[in-house]
């Protein structure tokens, strides 16, 4: 049976792990902090390559930013990786081959193989964080576009410059549908500053009715999104995971989306490929590709 050599690079962490082409983590992920410099990330990814790499089959790296189409490089990084992040040469790093997915479309790949959309020809993925990824599937193949960069949940809400979105553009989904966004949200509707996420869910679960309309705004903006996604790509589900989600309504979404939209109805589901699904996506794309 392959194995992959996994890891997730995000802006704060680096996961790392040797993982199967069942989708099983064959030992405890080990974690680092992410680095400031680029030589120092470099330096954690070629330690645990000198360790692994006899026993792998493929180096695979899900990473935050878009990646090429030949899987060998990033192409556009974001503003929490450190400056230059897309220069890295990742094939350099070791003699077996390496491998680069986007963290969100590997996780979509996860879902899709082991996971909440497991057998669903055409679905979506969002990912609800700090920021909104997403990961899109087309009969069964991962939607990539033509330099890579598919799937960026970046499109407008409104067209009146309301919320600056992290990407420097106005009004993008994820400015509506993410963490951040749910504080902006509680800022705007209680004119208080000071509030946060944690103020508001545990609002929620005492009843304020302030917060409870907080989190309904909130979730009502998550929802459009997902309509129109619906009526782009009559998913057969459209899978939500990410630290954010355990506080949506899956199935009033579900109602208000099916009730509202033009394609057939769609599944709205809970992600279950687990808080490993970007390595584990990113691995099981390396060892189809080897």
């Amino acid at each position: 049976m392959k194995q992959a050599l996994a890891f997730d690079i995000g802006g704060t962490k680096i996961y790392s792990t040797v993982i199967d082409e069942s989708g099983k983590l064959l030992q405890e992920p080990e974690k680092f902090a992410t680095p400031k410099t680029i030589d120092e990330i470099k330096n954690i990814l070629i330690s645990q390559i000198n360790k692994y790499e006899q026993q792998v089959d493929v180096i695979a790296i899900a990473t935050a930013g878009a990646v090429n189409n030949e899987n060998t490089a990033v192409i556009g990084s974001t503003g929490n990786l450190v400056e230059g992040y897309y220069t890295i040469n990742f094939q350099g790093l070791s003699k077996k081959r390496v491998f680069l997915e986007n963290d969100a479309n590997a996780a979509a790949w996860a879902e899709y193989k082991i996971g909440a959309s497991r057998g669903a020809k055409v679905s979506v993925m969002l990912t609800l964080g700090t920021g909104v990824g997403g990961g899109i599937i087309i009969d069964n193949k991962l939607l990539k576009g033509k330099s890579g960069a598919a799937g960026e949940m970046h499109f407008k809400m409104y067209p009146d410059k309301r919320r600056k979105c992290s990407c420097g553009s106005w009004d993008c989904y994820e400015a509506y549908a993410s963490g951040t966004a749910l504080k902006i949200t509680a800022e705007e509707m209680l004119n208080n500053k000071n509030v946060t996420t944690y103020d508001v869910v545990e609002g929620v679960k005492k009843g304020d009715k302030k917060m409870i309309d907080v989190l309904n705004r909130w979730q009502n903006d998550i929802t459009i999104g997902i309509m129109g996604l619906a009526n782009i790509f009559d998913p057969d589900c459209v899978v939500l995971s990410g630290s954010m989600a355990q506080f949506v309504d899956i199935k009033t979404i579900e109602e208000k989306v099916n009730a509202d939209i033009v394609t057939t109805p769609t599944s709205i589901r809970l992600a279950t490929a687990g808080n490993y699904s970007g390595m584990i996506g990113a691995a099981l794309l390396a060892m189809e590709a080897v």
